[in-house]
């Protein structure tokens, strides 16, 4: 029998710049059309429209104004500054969720309103609980103003609630109740608003 033969005939050929049999100088060259080529897609997509969460903004909108938000008289026990946060709240929200720009000069979109619910209310027990709770209700009518297409003006009322325990001083925990629901209702506005497009 002969040993060298059969050696010879279990000897893997090496060449170099492979891995497995993809030709890393081949895939080395194709690199720029890949990377061109990834970059025109994302384009096409910025052409038509920007997506970001689901949500769609048309090209030529560009900018949008908030103005502060008024306390309604219904709204009597809501602290005077209340307003001004949400807007403040809702204007960085904006911001930060779309690639849209604050100006106060010829606005594209405009969103202005009044806070109409500010109250804390006590929450009886519900029958598999032992406690009763207070809850802290907002209220804020908005309305919508699309000045390139009134078609798509609107006007509508978010609400949102968050409880807390009776024990506590509101004055406390305030703040922290006003955050988390001004959070909620600028998410449920901005859903409102980008979602129907």
């Amino acid at each position: 029998m002969n040993w060298n033969k059969s050696k010879d005939q279990n000897k893997t050929t090496i060449r170099p710049n492979t891995v497995g049999n993809i030709n890393l100088n081949k895939l080395l060259r194709s690199l720029p059309f890949i990377a061109v080529m990834m970059v025109f897609v994302f384009n096409s997509c910025l052409i038509s429209c920007y997506s970001f969460k689901g949500v769609s903004i048309p090209q030529e909108v560009n900018t949008f104004y908030i103005p502060d938000f008024k306390i309604s008289n219904r709204a009597l026990k809501a602290p005077r500054e209340l307003g001004v946060q949400f807007a403040d709240q809702l204007k960085q929200q904006i911001l930060r969720e779309s690639r849209l720009a604050f100006s106060e000069e010829n606005p594209d979109i405009e969103f202005s309103g009044e806070i109409n619910r500010f109250a804390i209310v006590s929450v009886a027990p519900q029958p598999d609980e032992t406690t009763a709770f207070s809850r802290l209700d907002i209220s804020i009518k908005v309305n919508y103003k699309d000045h390139r297409d009134e078609e798509n003006d609107w006007e509508k009322t978010f609400s949102d609630f968050r409880n807390f325990d009776r024990s506590e001083n509101f004055l406390d925990v305030q703040d922290g109740l006003v955050d988390q629901i001004f959070e909620q209702i600028g998410e449920d506005i901005f859903n409102q608003t980008f979602s129907n497009w």
